[in-house]
This record gives structure tokens, C-alpha cells and sequence, in this order.
């Protein structure tokens, strides 16, 4: 007997509008922009500077940041090392579909786990995923403290915290990689020059 959801009852649906004509029609390419680094590190603040920057170049990006889909999709994931596996492959699968769009998705999480950030990469067309890392020091980012959450981590407050009590695996071969200049966190604004000169390099802002 067939049960509605079997893989076996669910077919493929091709649209007619094909994702070149999208981005023809919004004159960039789909792609993903995937922020990771440490809590603290910057990640939200390069996110909506990048979104401003490409606004201010007439291109239509979107912002999915960590926090604000824990109050929506996925509200119902806790912190252990599964729930946060399919934090990261919702919003992985939910990055792709805006890059399909023809829109830039900037996605912004600790994404802790290497095996989970690569999945997500796998998901997009070859160099459609550039990776970010906002390579900061662990001390800088429990100066910063912006929610406290160091804090609390260091009481044993919080458990299974990243970069604390649970590890955080680094890049190995990120498209970009931001860290301090002469001691010096750079400006959000220079962050994300940094990162819209590899777009335009890339040919990411312009369609084919």
C-alpha cells in the first residue's frame, strides 16, 4: 500500500521559467554568500552591510541570519550537535532556492560543523557558494559579548557553547577570509568591499 509522502509518489516539477532568464531579468547571478565564524565575530553586521552595498548597486540580495530563523523555520531546533546539523541543512536548502531565484542569499550562522557548511556548498552549481570567514579572536569575541552569552557560558549558564564547551571547525578552503589588520577588526564597510570586489571579479553581479 502507497502512502502519501512516499519519495516514490513525488515527482520532480519543471518550471518553464528557467533560473538564466531570472537572473537576466535582475541582471546579477543566484549564488549564496555563507557567513561563518565564531558568536560575536561580526557575522550579522557584515551581513547587513553587504545587503546595503549591493542595494546601493541596484542588486537584490536577501539576508537569512541565524537568529531570526530560530524564530520562525527553525524554532522547534535546540543547540545539541543534531539540532544544529538541521538548522544548517534547512537553511542551506532555503539559501538554494533564493539563489535559484536569481537573488543573492547572504546567510549569516556559526554553522559550527565543517561536514554541514560543505553540504550546504554541495547543494549550489560549482562557485556559487563563496564562503566567509569572519576569522576573529576567541578573546575579542568575549570582549564584544553582544548578547552575553560568553558570560553565561563561562558560569556553566549555558551548555554545549561554541567556541566554549563545543568546538568550532574553521574553514579549510573559504573564499574569503577576514581578520584583523595590524591588530585593527577593519570597518564593516571594508568588509564588505572586501567581499563585493570578489563578487564583481567573479562575475556575480552582472548576468551571463
Amino acid at each position: 500500500m502507497s502512502t502519501v509522502g512516499n519519495p516514490a509518489n513525488i515527482f520532480w516539477h519543471e518550471n518553464p521559467v528557467g533560473k538564466a532568464e531570472r537572473e537576466k531579468l535582475l541582471n546579477q547571478q543566484g549564488c549564496v554568500v555563507w557567513i561563518t565564524g565564531l558568536s560575536g565575530s561580526g557575522k550579522s553586521t557584515l551581513a547587513c552591510s553587504l545587503g546595503r552595498e549591493l542595494q546601493s548597486r541596484g542588486k537584490l540580495s536577501y539576508v537569512l541570519d541565524g537568529d531570526n530563523l530560530r524564530h520562525g523555520l527553525n524554532k522547534n531546533l535546540g543547540f545539541s550537535p543534531e539540532s544544529r546539523t538541521e538548522n544548517i541543512r534547512r537553511t542551506g536548502e532555503v539559501a538554494n532556492l533564493f539563489a535559484d531565484a536569481g537573488l543573492i542569499c547572504i546567510a549569516s550562522l556559526i554553522s559550527p560543523y565543517r561536514k554541514d557548511r560543505d553540504a550546504c556548498r554541495a547543494l549550489l552549481p560549482d562557485k556559487k557558494f563563496i564562503e566567509v570567514f569572519m576569522n576573529m579572536p576567541l578573546q575579542l569575541c568575549e570582549d564584544r559579548d553582544p548578547k552575553g552569552l560568553y558570560k553565561l557560558a563561562r558560569e556553566g549558564k549555558i551548555k554545549g557553547f561554541t567556541g566554549i564547551d563545543d568546538p568550532y571547525e574553521p574553514p579549510l578552503n573559504c573564499e574569503i577570509e577576514l581578520q584583523l589588520k595590524d591588530g585593527v577588526v577593519p570597518t564593516p564597510h571594508e568588509m564588505a568591499g572586501q567581499v563585493v570586489s570578489y563578487m564583481e571579479n567573479g562575475g556575480f553581479l552582472a548576468a551571463y
